[in-house]
């Protein structure tokens, strides 16, 4: 029994009469997290997880939102469904749905190891598993969170010695805070993009442990420290907003960073290999703790990664 189908306005199940993370307005989107990839303005109504709530409303604005905790679980039109953490971002989940004894789980986006924001990957036994590929590829091999943190700080020292601002580029939602969190012990103060300031404070009133930051203002530029720690989003790189700071020093924070070609086109002054998303081994372990009978591979590597499945006896299959 296929519980989901591909349509032009995305995942949709037919009996339950419901989309996940569609890409264009339908009646009712069960979203997997805030991320602007997956959750899309002009739905009539939203169900997601409380924290994704609060980060959509302030990326899309008001809408009509219904909120499940994980572990939770309803019915809508006999189909059961429940949230699980998937452990990308703050709020991000992977959907079980359940109808007639048939098992399928979107993962939406997901990372294996637990950064102390976003929660920790819950493996969910299932019939098909459908999952993320970004880094569908052997060679993308993460090192522990510690070792990321340890680097970065060093990094920050570094630049602190020879009076330079660190100016980290990374996702306003998800590295941002992890990047602030690992900057925190090492640095007295940490500045951020607005973009960055709007879901740091919408977290910190959720209740998430966060440093605190200061907001970059028009008027306070000029008056950040040498030594200060600064996070923004990827595209701020060389766009005049940088150009009112003082003396800096730049790194992308992205799992692409992983590979030296890629870094060294990046026009950053370093790179950390820092991601949200499950490395090669990470999408392997998840895959297998869930038991699925078979595996729809999409964003990314997608080829590749069901391709090596189906060699080790795995049904899998593409999603465009």
């Amino acid at each position: 029994m296929a519980l989901l189908q591909l349509t032009n306005n995305g995942l949709f199940c037919n009996q339950g009469q419901f989309y996940i993370d569609p890409w264009k307005p339908v009646e009712k989107a069960i979203i997997t997290h805030a991320h602007s990839d997956h959750a899309k303005a002009g739905h009539q109504s939203y169900l997601c997880h409380p924290v994704t709530k609060l980060l959509l409303q302030v990326r899309l604005g008001n809408y009509s939102y219904q909120t499940m905790e994980w572990n939770e679980s309803i019915y809508i039109n006999g189909v059961h469904i429940s949230l699980h953490p998937a452990g990308h971002v703050a709020g991000s989940s992977q959907v079980r749905i359940e109808y007639m004894g048939e098992i399928w789980v979107v993962s939406g986006d997901y990372k294996t190891i637990d950064d102390g924001i976003s929660g920790m990957f819950e493996p969910i036994k299932c019939h098909t598993f459908i999952t993320e590929s970004t880094f569908g590829l052997p060679v993308y091999q993460w090192k522990s969170q510690i070792e990321n943190y340890k680097e970065v700080q060093s990094w920050i020292l570094n630049n602190q010695a020879i009076e330079h601002q660190s100016v980290l580029f990374a996702y306003s939602l998800g590295k941002a805070q992890r990047m602030a969190m690992a900057a925190a012990s090492i640095s007295d103060e940490i500045y951020v993009h607005g973009a960055v300031w709007n879901i740091h404070q919408t977290l910190q009133a959720a209740g998430f442990p966060l440093p605190q930051v200061k907001k970059i203002e028009i008027e306070n530029r000029k008056s950040i420290s040498s030594k200060a720690t600064i996070i923004a989003p990827a595209s701020a790189v060389e766009t005049p907003w940088m150009k009112k700071f003082g003396a800096y020093k730049t790194a992308c924070c992205s799992g692409w960073m992983h590979i030296r070609g890629q870094a060294k086109r990046n026009p950053a002054d370093y790179g950390f290999a820092i991601s949200d998303h499950a490395d090669w081994n990470g999408l392997l372990s998840a895959i297998e703790s869930t038991c699925a009978e078979k595996v729809i591979a999409t964003h990314g590597f997608s080829d590749v990664l069901s391709r090596y499945l189906i060699e080790q006896g795995i049904e899998a299959c593409v999603l465009e």
